[in-house]
């Protein structure tokens, strides 16, 4: 992709299907896109590590478990954010992962009403609750294959195998809890690797090829 100064705060440039600008609308975008990936992976490094600080001594307290609920809902909220400044060529793609982010926030305040405590004990106590609130984790996962696809990220390859596996093998109760426990610490890590890389990446390249962006949407009012 070639590219030339047009203005001091717009750059031109040459796309699969013509040429495009990246304004300052554009960089701010992936800025919030950023952002919410740092809340995200902070929120779950930080529950993850309150819950593994905790579990070396007598257990964690309710209010810990609280505590790790909350931050729970705070990551949720963050990962909404990405969702909704991500850029994706596919826009079904992109409303999938929408989707699977509210169903997964929907499903995660049904089972917090369904059963009264902190949300993080349900999930351990109550294995199928990840049926519901396992669509949250699956917009996360979408997030690490698409990296993984356009930027070859080794942290995001090993998580979108990671998430899911584990996420399942807890579900059907085949996950020893020590060996759950260090999968935990492995995902909050890579977690926080993929979104402190992401803050000092070249910003263009998230924005991606804008010309196909244009190409498609011509495409799908040709075919309405």
């Amino acid at each position: 992709m070639v590219t030339t100064q047009t203005e001091s705060t717009i750059e031109s440039y040459d796309g699969q299907f013509g040429t495009f600008v990246i304004t300052p609308d554009d960089r701010r975008e992936v800025v919030i896109y950023r952002i919410g990936l740092g809340i995200a992976a902070f929120s779950f490094a930080l529950g993850a590590s309150i819950l593994m600080l905790a579990g070396s001594s007598s257990g964690p307290s309710y209010g810990l478990l609280w505590a790790v609920s909350g931050l729970y809902g705070l990551m949720w909220l963050g990962l909404g954010v990405s969702l909704w400044f991500i850029h994706i060529y596919l826009r079904p793609l992109h409303l999938a992962l929408q989707l699977f982010w509210l169903v997964g926030g929907l499903a995660s305040l049904g089972i917090a009403i369904a059963f009264p405590g902190p949300l993080a004990l349900t999930v351990y106590q109550q294995p199928l609750s990840i049926l519901g609130i396992g669509f949250t984790f699956a917009a996360l996962t979408g997030i690490f294959f698409k990296e993984a696809f356009c930027f070859n990220r080794f942290e995001t390859k090993i998580l979108t195998l990671l998430v899911p596996a584990l996420l399942l093998t807890h579900m059907l109760g085949a996950m020893p809890v020590q060996l759950g426990q260090q999968l935990l610490v492995v995902w909050a890590v890579l977690f926080t690797v993929f979104a402190l890389r992401k803050m000092v990446q070249p910003i263009p390249p998230d924005i991606g090829d804008k010309s196909v962006f244009e190409y498609l949407k011509q495409q799908r009012q040709a075919n309405a």
